[in-house]
């Protein structure tokens, strides 16, 4: 089997292969596990890691650290892919790890790329040889491990996460492929301009090799002028394009987290945030207008019921003429929702009513309040003795309406601010009557 972690010196490979940290001293970032004194540091450096799931972002240097230690440990170390590998794969490595280890007393460390897209079959098949030793297991995922993989791996395992990297751990390797003449472009000469270099880091986004692929590019295609070839911030945009941002899905359900409560707490710049951020992940803006519509009820209400016209409004604009455009309406919606007076009284009123619902016996309609609209209704008294509001002053009459097993119960209680302050005051007059 082809060691994945050997030295990758062919003139054609990326510059992120060439450059991929061989030991820890020149590892960059994720310090709070592998910095100085940290317990990942002491477990690689005396060869006593125990099975582990790294889980990060792309870029931040999984696999790299994963090639350190193959490069560190005495053990056997194998690769496998979890998207191009299966059971079969699976099992040839754990029979050579067993014959190592019972022949030679040789430990075998199986890295295993993309580790959530494993089935359950896939993962129940090494879980034997977790327990028994044969094999210590290093996974590798851009996805939270205890969302997409099968429990009974993770538990198995020690969970390290990684970290996007730092504008300035991007500007140490920038600086470092520049200026290293066995692996990196050193030979070229180049110089790239601060400003260059710090949009490099600010578009790379904590990603090393969305870095290194960028200046690898810009100094491959870039003409030398006496002898030098200088990277300017107009080259460098043209070599990084638009910025990625990676997110999984957890990622996506932290940033609608994060956009849903500050809309609840007010505060529009953060709203705007969240939301630009969304947008540019991929996220269907539908999905964003369906979160207003609801906090606009959720959280505003009837303190002010504009809301919910301004966030259905936004809703119809997104289907009616798309985005970008539909940017505008959506923004408005967000801006009101947020400066809106607040109120919690509807979704507490229609969670204490389904509570009702729920846990409360079924009693019949009082007669008064039955159907009258089909023939023979009168026949069966329904509707006798129900008083018709508008015969009576100001439309209202005093009349039982609850169901017979909650009556008394109020689920409804206005709120003080808005529209519903109004509400309230009228509410506060009727139970002093």
């Amino acid at each position: 089997m082809e060691d994945f972690f050997s030295d990758n010196k062919k003139k054609g490979a990326p510059l992120a292969d060439r450059l991929r940290p061989r030991t820890l001293d020149e590892f960059v970032g994720q310090e709070h596990i592998v910095g100085k004194g940290r317990l990942l540091r002491r477990a690689i450096l005396t060869d006593t890691l125990q099975s582990s799931i790294f889980w990060g972002p792309p870029g931040c240097g999984k696999t790299t650290l994963a090639s350190i230690i193959a490069n560190t440990t005495d053990s056997e170390f194998v690769k496998l892919n979890a998207v191009t590998s299966g059971v079969k794969e699976l099992r040839e490595v754990l029979d050579e790890a067993e014959r190592n280890l019972k022949l030679y007393g040789k430990a075998t460390y199986l890295l295993l790329d993309e580790c959530h897209r494993w089935s359950k079959t896939q993962s129940d098949a090494l879980l034997p040889a977790l327990e028994n030793g044969t094999v210590k297991f290093i996974g590798s995922t851009t996805e939270n491990p205890m969302i997409s993989m099968t429990g009974a791996i993770v538990s198995r395992c020690r969970l390290f996460q990684f970290y996007p990297l730092s504008r300035e751990d991007i500007i140490k390797q920038v600086r470092f492929a520049l200026s290293d003449e066995e692996r990196g472009l050193g030979a070229y000469h180049a110089v790239i301009d601060d400003d260059a270099l710090q949009h490099i880091a600010t578009i790379a986004n904590g990603d090393a090799r969305t870095a290194l692929n960028a200046i690898e590019l810009a100094v491959r295609t870039t003409e030398p002028e006496n002898g030098v070839i200088r990277i300017t911030k107009e080259i460098a945009a043209e070599s990084i394009q638009k910025k990625v941002m990676k997110c999984d899905d957890q990622q996506l359900y932290d940033m609608l987290s994060a956009f849903c409560k500050s809309l609840r707490g007010g505060d529009s710049d953060a709203a705007l945030a969240w939301f630009s951020r969304l947008v540019y992940a991929g996220l269907d803006p539908r999905i964003i207008c369906r979160r207003i519509i609801a906090h606009s009820s959720e959280d505003v209400g009837l303190a002010n019921p504009t809301a919910l016209q301004q966030a259905v409004a936004a809703a119809q604009a997104l289907e009616l003429i798309g985005m970008p455009e539909a940017r505008l309406a959506i923004t408005q919606a967000i801006i009101f929702v947020c400066e809106s007076p607040k109120s919690n009284s509807v979704v507490m009123a229609v969670d204490r009513a389904f509570a009702d619902a729920e846990n409360t016996i079924d009693e019949p309609v009082p007669i008064y309040l039955r159907d009258t609209s089909f023939r023979g209704a009168a026949k069966l008294g329904h509707g006798v003795g129900y008083k018709y509001p508008h015969d009576y002053p100001n439309h209202e009459v005093e009349q039982e309406y609850m169901p017979p097993s909650v009556k008394g119960h109020v689920y409804y209680e206005p709120g003080e601010l808005g529209v519903e302050a109004s509400i309230k005051k009228k509410h506060d007059a009727k139970k002093k009557q």
